[in-house]
């Protein structure tokens, strides 16, 4: 299951893959990125220039830390702050997976296994508390020397 969540760990939008596909090809899908936009942080399995760009001209940025072998790139330190906080995801998954019961191993149908993950993450969206991102800027009218 691939999910995208907000910084207040809203769920905006979910996938459901098979196991041998690959992370990167429901990011290729219209669909799956319709009405998202702004910055996507992800884990270094993401990355692929072809992929960046693709995204970048949909309105989304996609954000990845680099890998041993490749050359560093520019990054504004609140992008690198933001993408410190990643395991909110994990967070996220492990809500779904032990508070709201989604991973079940011994479904009988197709349809139960949907029912299961559908209510689940119903039951998740009406969480009181929610693992999220304390993440607040603060405009000045002063001069930045760099």
């Amino acid at each position: 299951m691939h999910i995208i969540i907000n910084d207040k760990g809203e769920i905006l939008n979910f996938t459901i893959t098979q196991a041998n596909v690959d992370d990167r090809q429901p990011l290729k899908k219209e669909r799956f990125l319709d009405k998202i936009y702004g910055k996507l942080f992800a884990d270094k399995g993401y990355i692929g220039k072809d992929l960046m760009q693709m995204l970048f001209v949909d309105g989304v940025h996609l954000i990845t830390s680099v890998r041993n072998n490749m050359k560093n790139s520019l990054m504004t330190m609140s992008d690198k702050i933001l993408l410190r906080k990643r395991s909110v995801i994990e967070t996220v998954n492990d809500a779904l997976k032990n508070i709201c019961q989604i991973e079940h191993s011994r479904h009988r149908s197709f349809g139960n296994f949907l029912v299961n993950i559908i209510a689940g993450l119903i039951a998740y969206s009406f969480l009181p508390k929610k693992p999220s991102i304390k993440y607040q800027t603060v405009k000045t009218n002063q001069i930045t020397l760099f």
